[in-house]
């Protein structure tokens, strides 16, 4: 049985998702032989959606979230380190 109940907040929930899709949409790209930080990069100053392979349905995966909320987890992780 646990002894610590831990809380999360939902911005630390959301966060997490966040950083599990672009993890998993990384390495599909890179499984498929893209330069995924090139892909991603593309996907995330435009908005084309083809820049994102729909392997591993990286495709849907990553347009269920919104851009801005993935470029401010990005930073905000950046500024951290």
């Amino acid at each position: 049985m646990l002894e610590n109940t831990s809380l999360f907040t939902p911005s630390e929930i959301e966060n997490a998702v966040i950083n599990e899709v672009l993890e998993e949409v990384y390495y599909a790209l890179k499984q498929k032989g893209y330069n995924p930080i090139n892909q991603l990069v593309g996907y995330l100053t435009t908005g084309d959606a083809s820049y994102i392979s729909s392997y591993q349905n990286a495709r849907n995966k990553i347009l269920g979230i919104d851009r801005a909320k993935i470029l401010q987890v990005l930073l905000e992780s950046y500024i951290e380190k």
